[in-house]
């Protein structure tokens, strides 16, 4: 039960940050920043030193408050080991089905990364909780667009090349989130000790999430009830 409300809320938030090689000196302030400025999940990507243990301190730290989250999982294994430091989803960059059914069998939220029609409907079908749709920027808004009128049964959200200024096409095309490293996770900013710009980031993430979201309501048809 916990899982299916952890991907509510995932979706309900919309938005994911891809935090990627931090220093652990600084993935609280990093943490703190985003989840201030209502960014709902964090992902944190296994290529980072000490990342299990990073995972492990933000969800002792902050419990049910925000969902944490590994990136780049390679294979079962690594997945199994994420998943023993306290992710709540594993986010993999390709379509591994042994990675799905380890993720699934710990009840954790399972996002592996896809490019074509055919590995969504694979990967779904093996039991992916929603697709990351990989290299988002290289594919487009247009591309998610396209999907829903044959596989739009199927949640999708775009990761890599997402920013300010697409996210709402995005949003707009059908995606049920979105994935967002250096656009909202400013290196700069952190080498500066800045976080406040994280906040600011991910306030104007959420609020362009929203638009979209309110856009397709309104533009959506009435059902009439005789």
């Amino acid at each position: 039960m916990k899982k299916w409300e952890n991907l509510i809320r995932l979706k309900e938030s919309g938005l994911i940050a891809v935090i990627r090689r931090p220093k652990q000196s600084q993935i609280h302030y990093i943490a703190e920043a985003l989840i201030e400025g209502g960014t709902g999940a964090l992902e944190i990507t296994l290529d980072t030193p000490n990342a299990l243990e990073m995972i492990k301190d933000l969800k002792e730290k902050y419990q049910d408050n925000v969902l944490v989250g590994a990136g780049t999982v390679l294979d079962a294994a690594s997945a199994k080991n994420a998943i023993d430091a306290g992710s709540d989803f594993i986010f993999c960059p390709s379509f591994d089905v042994e990675t799905i059914q380890m993720t699934n069998r710990y009840g954790r939220i399972s996002i592996p990364g896809v490019m074509t029609p055919t590995e969504i409907v694979k990967a779904y079908s093996a039991g992916a909780d929603l697709l990351k749709i990989f290299p988002g920027g290289t594919l487009g808004a247009d591309f998610i667009k396209d999907l829903q009128g044959p596989l739009g049964h199927i949640p999708v959200m775009p990761t890599g090349g997402v920013n300010l200024d697409n996210v709402e096409k995005f949003i707009g095309s059908g995606a049920v989130a979105v994935g967002v490293g250096g656009s909202l996770v400013d290196s700069k900013a952190i080498a500066q000790e800045r976080y406040e710009v994280l906040t600011e980031l991910s306030k104007q993430f959420i609020q362009k999430i929203q638009k979209a979201r309110n856009k397709q309501k309104a533009q959506a048809p009435e059902i009439l009830v005789k």
